[in-house]
């Protein structure tokens, strides 16, 4: 048996146990003890004896292993009670949070990554840069650049190790909705989820990543969750898709609302623009997710909303006023993200414009790309942070909306790993910095 648990940061870490009968397996039983000074974010070796303990009807199939079960489990201390730092706990408040409130979040994700059978680097002729290439399965078949997006199966090559992994998680109990190549031109890949609770929705992505590493290894591939692992090509996103339902009724719909959408909606989307910038060193956590977000690749650079509007931060997909189906789309996420931590910050931000009925302004109707600086500032549009940094001095002056749920010091333990990623990884020159500068 595979026991799974996440840390601060977002990695998926588990150890294992041999059970001999699993018939007769009670997994409240089991109880492991860890080391929590050695993961991201949990103690420090003066006092880092935690416990793992599976979760209730969080079993699932390990499909490539002979009768092995996999099971997510909380952090327990050493007093036997949940550790504040664990992510999934944080979600888990979050959502019990919405229900003293009356309200129950209903969640989704589009998540895109690539599939490559091999990385390297190399000069581009008509840049004169260092880019990263990769090496196709069949050479004969070249998806034209940024052409990728359905391409049918003679040119996506990556097709059938993609079905491979939606197979796997349907075989271990998590159906997708659909999947297919995406913009980019190297074997990039998206997958939708059904919607679900935010919990489950957590859990089903840090499974998926787990699952898509693990089979397109198997396949003589790998999966890659970079947000931009390529400099001129489209990157990943995580995008969020929430709705929230009261009394069985999804209360972002209204009749009466353009394109159906509610009032309550927009005070949703207003919390998300208002946090967006602090929102930014969580659901952007990374140097490299920063790369991403620049314009002209459909990643927003603009805290802005728009009816099917691709360049702005919040999308409101148009449904044809059908009153399940009216959701908004976050789309700065991207899957560097700890899928707890997001999840939850997102749907504080959002319950914070409910309450505080933050007016997001009139939707973009243009493409956000080509609106020039001033007319940015004419229409009082904020940029969403440049840098990893900035992002997180965000964060240090805009956490209220989140303190009340994650607690002082989980907030400022995520800022200290933060500060220490920027630290380590800043100084580093990259192997375009020698090419470019080579001719000073």
């Amino acid at each position: 048996m595979n026991i799974y648990f996440t840390d601060l940061l977002g990695v998926f870490r588990n150890t294992s146990i041999r059970v001999e009968n699993t018939n007769d397996l009670n997994i409240m039983d089991i109880k492991i003890m860890f080391d929590g000074s050695s993961v991201h974010g949990f103690s420090d070796i003066s006092y880092s004896d935690f416990y793992l303990i599976p979760i209730m009807n969080k079993t699932f199939k390990i499909p490539w292993e002979r009768d092995v079960i996999g099971c997510i489990a909380g952090v327990y201390t050493p007093e036997m009670t949940r550790h504040s730092y664990d992510p999934r706990l944080i979600l888990e408040k979050t959502t019990n949070y919405f229900r003293e409130k009356g309200y129950e979040a209903i969640v989704g994700v589009e998540m895109e990554f690539f599939i490559l059978k091999n990385i390297e680097y190399s000069i581009s002729n008509n840049k004169q840069f260092l880019e990263i290439v990769s090496e196709e399965s069949n050479k004969d078949f070249i998806i034209p650049f940024r052409q990728g997006y359905h391409l049918v199966e003679s040119l996506d090559k990556v097709a059938p190790i993609r079905r491979k992994i939606m197979d796997s998680l349907a075989e271990a109990g998590f159906h997708t909705v659909k999947n297919h190549h995406e913009v980019a031109s190297n074997g990039q890949v998206e997958i939708t989820s059904k919607s679900m609770n935010p919990v489950d929705l957590g859990d089903f992505i840090q499974i998926f990543k787990f699952f898509a590493k693990k089979i397109a290894a198997l396949n003589d591939h790998m999966a890659i969750f970079l947000a931009k692992p390529f400099p001129w090509d489209n990157g990943s996103g995580m995008h969020i898709h929430v709705s929230l339902w009261k009394n069985g009724k999804n209360i972002f719909y209204d009749p009466n609302g353009e394109k159906g959408l509610s009032k309550y909606a927009r005070y949703f989307i207003g919390g998300l623009i208002k946090h967006g910038k602090s929102l930014s060193a969580i659901v952007s956590p990374t140097i490299n997710s920063y790369r991403r977000l620049v314009p002209g690749y459909e990643a927003p650079v603009l805290l802005t909303w728009g009816y099917g509007n691709r360049s702005t931060a919040v999308r409101v997909p148009v449904v044809n006023n059908s009153p399940d189906k009216i959701r908004i789309e976050y789309r700065p996420p991207d899957p560097t993200a700890n899928p707890y931590l997001a999840l939850s910050a997102i749907l504080l931000a959002g319950l914070d414009g409910i309450e505080k009925r933050i007016d997001p302004g009139e939707p973009l109707r243009t493409n956000a790309y080509r609106l020039s600086p001033e007319e940015v500032r004419r229409r009082g549009i904020e940029y969403i942070p440049s840098s990893l940094s900035e992002a997180l001095n965000e964060l240090e002056n805009d956490n209220d909306y989140l303190r009340q749920i994650w607690g002082k010091e989980v907030l400022e333990k995520y800022i200290e790993l933060k500060r220490k990623e920027i630290k380590i990884l800043q100084p580093i020159p990259s192997p375009a910095e020698f090419l470019y500068y080579n001719v000073l």
